[in-house]
């Protein structure tokens, strides 16, 4: 990215982050310095030293051995950071609390980067208890309503989709391109985008695209278990949150004086 811009990349830098993001991505998963080493093509005695540093920091933690690494708690403070410097995030929450509240089922506020999306807030329902979702999950856009509902806003030919077959979550996810296409041009019709148990099986989702970007950046949608979807219950949800939409656009503060943030 730096290297397009004319501007030299700082290895170590570009090192360090590549680490970081690799040990969040893995979780509760714990990965051993030879792991580290390999995946990102590092010298096991670079490795070291990084690891060291980071964990004297606190972005990194080892166990009592200190033969096992995983992301530390200074990560969490720099994502809450993010999250609470965003004024779209903050003056979107109520409205995530409004759609709960109104439909009983699974709110969540998503923001697409890259080929993925991230999930930004979540408001859980009180009948579905599975936690399919948590803020900083990323999940390919692809393959669920927020993401679909995201892509839908750019042309085919400028979607941001990795090389080669897409990745399936589910028996139902698309995996070709032109699968994918097709359901776009619906959600482009139609006005909002729906997943029947592409992302996670047992759920479908309902997702709308926050225009106050163009193309959109940030979505909204509302998941709910197969089992409880009526068609009188999806009536009501796609009316809720086209209500929930409108009421976001048109009264989110404005940015005036914001950086311009990309």
């Amino acid at each position: 990215m730096l290297e397009k811009r004319g501007v030299r990349s700082v290895k170590s830098a570009a090192r360090t982050v590549a680490l970081l993001e690799l040990l969040a991505a893995r979780g509760e998963q714990p990965s051993r310095l030879d792991e580290l080493a390999e995946e990102l093509g590092v010298p096991r005695s670079s490795m070291y030293q990084l690891l060291q540093t980071l964990v004297d920091c606190g972005w990194v933690r080892s166990d009592a051995t200190g033969s096992l690494y995983g992301i530390g708690i200074r990560a969490l403070l720099t994502g809450t950071g993010y999250l609470d410097g965003d004024r779209r995030i903050r003056a979107v929450r109520p409205y995530l609390d409004e759609a709960s509240d109104a439909l009983g089922e699974t709110i969540h506020l998503a923001r697409i980067d890259g080929p993925d999306v991230v999930y930004l807030a979540t408001r859980e329902s009180h009948e579905y208890l599975r936690t399919i979702s948590r803020v900083g999950r990323r999940v390919p856009a692809h393959a669920g309503a927020l993401g679909k509902a995201l892509l839908a806003e750019r042309l085919d030919t400028e979607l941001p989709l990795p090389e080669g077959e897409l990745a399936a979550l589910t028996e139902n996810t698309h995996t070709t391109r032109a699968a994918l296409h097709a359901d776009l041009a619906e959600v482009r019709e139609r006005g909002y985008s729906v997943d029947r148990e592409e992302t996670v099986a047992g759920l479908a989702g309902f997702g709308f695209a926050l225009r106050y970007d163009t193309p959109a950046t940030d979505a909204i949608s509302c998941s709910v278990p197969v089992a409880r979807l009526t068609p009188e219950h999806e009536v009501r949800i796609v009316a809720v949150m086209r209500e929930v939409r409108a009421k976001i656009e048109s009264h989110l503060p404005s940015t005036s004086g914001a950086p311009d943030w990309r």
